[in-house]
Formats: structure tokens, C-alpha cells, sequence
């Protein structure tokens, strides 16, 4: 009797593994970065939620996604899941690049991911670049400022000669002010700083301890930057049609999940970036009111010329840039987004 039921058990098993789904979840990111840690609490909750239906194997540190070829890297199943940074792609996701320079107003992570699905919902340019993708997860941040290896930066005059990484939506802005502005993935910076190839970087101050540039950058201008929120997390959609419906129903009540991870961690990544600045001699400096307005400015105007420069992609951004605005208008107001935010 014992041995009957000890082989049930085991058929049992055998029978629950084989109805298994593993899936593979790739990022460039270390396992410790803040958007791993909350990669892993949305690893966790999935695997909880499925009853150990869904099993998800992570891939860090780059070992099988590139940073600015990931969205055409899941279409073509290197990974089930990943990281995927749009802003960064070369090519065929132009206005999510250009759409992440329009959230001046919206200062904090649910501000901006909800104004994204606003944005989102009003152009069907969004799904055409998106095509052969299933979203998973939108990404928003905390204001970034202007981190210097060596020159202490106290106005907008002073980045004048500086070579600097920036987002793709403040490469007009900083060329305007006379500097160096270059693009390239987050995981490359830090090399550059210690050797000095670049000047300094726009980022938040979480990567003071994350990305470790407290240990080759000593100066942290507190200008604040509009940061955009864009998707982040995907899977090839001929994938996810693959998936039972009950597995799917998992991952689309994840994308609350992994969001709200992904906000708490980069909140505290940036008490502890600062702390680790301060430990490692960084100097924090306030921006003036007169810098960030003259600043603000030129970023609204270069944001009007990039939604304009788009035409030439057959891409009419501007829209997208006239409801942005009238929605960051509202938070001014009222502190939250309304996606039929009145003019």
C-alpha cells in the first residue's frame, strides 16, 4: 500500500513538472541592481501566483539581451521575457524615444507610467513600434541631475565642453548649451568616466551606488531632469499567444506587480545612492530657481522641435506633445493624470 501511494506520488510529480511552463527572463543588469531586485520580486509573486505553474529562469548581467538591440532580440526568441530600453534602440521606435522628453511636471514614478498609458492610448504609432511585442511592465524613474568626474557644475553655462551621456530626449538641449552630449547604454559609463572618455552623465542618484560612479565621478548637480516613462519589460507576442490563458492571466495581473517593485526600488536605490556619495566624497549641489527655469524652458522648446522633426518618419508627434503637455499641466494642478486632462 505504502509503495502504491510513494508511486503516486512520484507520477504525480512527474505529471505536475511536465505541465510546467519555464521561461526565461533576460536582463543586462546585475542581480543586485535596484530593477533586478524588483525583476525579483515580480519573479517570486509570478511563481506564488501560478502555484508553481510558471517558472522563471533569470539571465543576468547581459549574458543574453544587448541593452539597444533587446526589443529585436525577443522577437526573434533569444529570451522569453526581458528588459527591453526603446529609448536606446537605433532604429524603429521613434516616437517612444521622442515621447519620453515630454513629461516635464511629472515628477514622480506612477505619474509617469500613468501618463505614458494616456499617451499610449491616443496614437496608434505606439502598437506599430511596438509590433511582435507584448508588454509587460512600464518603466518610470526618479528625477536624474548632472553627475561630473572633476568640474563642479553650478550653472547651465558650465557644461560647456563637457562630454557628456544623456538620454536621447536631452541631446538637443545639452548641444544647445555647448556641450558634448553622447548616447550610449547605461552599463558602458562607468568605464568611460574612469577613463575619462566621458566628462559626466545625466542620472539619477541612485547610480551613485548601483552602477558604483561615486567612484569615478565627484560632483552631483542637483538640476532636475524630466525623466519619461517608456515599456520596459516585454515578451515576443507569438510567445505569449503560446501561453495557456490561465498563464497569461497571471502576467497581466504581474504588470501592477512588478511595477509598484520597480518604484519602491528605485526610490530607495536613491536614499542609498546619496548615502554612498556622501561616504565616497561626492559633493551634492543645489541647482537655483533661475537655472531651472532657464533650463525648463529650453527643454519644453527642444521637446517642440523633436515632436516636429518627426514628420520626416511620417510619425505626427505633435498630438502626442499637445495632450503631454496638457496633462503635466493637470498634475501641476491637481497632482494627478487625467488622460482627458483639459487644455
Amino acid at each position: 500500500m505504502n509503495l502504491k501511494f510513494a508511486l503516486a506520488l512520484i507520477l504525480l510529480s512527474a505529471s505536475a513538472a511536465a505541465a510546467a511552463t519555464e521561461l526565461t527572463y533576460a536582463s543586462p543588469y546585475g542581480p543586485n541592481h535596484p530593477f533586478s531586485l524588483a525583476d525579483r520580486t515580480w519573479i517570486h509573486w509570478v511563481e506564488q501566483r501560478s502555484g508553481g505553474r510558471l517558472h522563471i529562469v533569470p539571465i543576468w548581467a547581459g549574458a543574453l539581451l544587448s541593452s539597444d538591440q533587446s526589443m529585436l532580440e525577443l522577437r526573434h526568441h533569444v529570451a522569453d521575457i526581458g528588459l527591453i530600453t526603446p529609448i536606446y534602440t537605433r532604429g524603429g521606435a521613434q516616437l517612444i524615444r521622442t515621447q519620453a522628453g515630454f513629461y516635464d511636471g511629472a515628477r514622480s514614478f506612477a505619474q509617469q507610467v500613468a501618463m505614458y498609458r494616456c499617451l499610449e492610448a491616443s496614437s496608434p504609432e505606439f502598437a506599430r513600434e511596438l509590433n511582435g511585442l507584448t508588454v509587460l511592465a512600464v518603466q518610470g524613474g526618479t528625477l536624474p541631475g548632472v553627475l561630473t568626474r572633476t568640474r563642479r557644475v553650478t550653472t547651465l553655462d558650465g557644461l560647456r565642453g563637457l562630454r557628456i551621456r544623456a538620454p536621447t530626449e536631452l541631446l538637443g538641449v545639452l548641444r544647445e548649451l555647448g556641450a558634448d552630449p553622447v548616447e550610449m547604454p547605461m552599463g558602458d559609463v562607468y568605464s568611460a568616466l574612469a577613463k575619462g572618455v566621458l566628462d559626466g552623465v545625466v542620472a539619477p542618484a541612485d547610480t551613485l551606488r548601483s552602477l558604483h560612479f561615486a567612484e569615478v565621478a565627484k560632483h552631483f548637480w542637483q538640476l532636475e531632469v524630466p525623466r519619461g516613462a517608456y515599456p520596459a519589460r516585454a515578451m515576443a507576442t507569438d510567445r505569449w499567444q503560446r501561453l495557456s490563458a490561465d498563464d497569461r492571466a497571471v502576467l497581466t495581473a504581474a504588470r501592477s506587480v512588478w511595477e509598484q517593485a520597480l518604484d519602491t526600488q528605485t526610490q530607495a536605490a536613491v536614499q542609498s545612492g546619496q548615502a554612498m556619495g556622501r561616504l565616497q566624497g561626492v559633493e551634492f549641489v543645489p541647482a537655483t530657481p533661475e537655472q531651472q527655469a532657464r533650463f525648463d524652458e529650453l527643454y519644453q522648446q527642444d521637446a517642440a522641435r523633436n515632436a516636429l522633426a518627426l514628420r520626416r518618419y511620417d510619425i505626427s508627434a505633435n498630438e502626442t506633445l499637445t495632450l503631454a503637455r496638457r496633462i503635466t499641466d493637470g498634475i501641476r494642478r491637481t497632482g494627478s493624470v487625467s488622460c482627458g486632462a483639459n487644455p
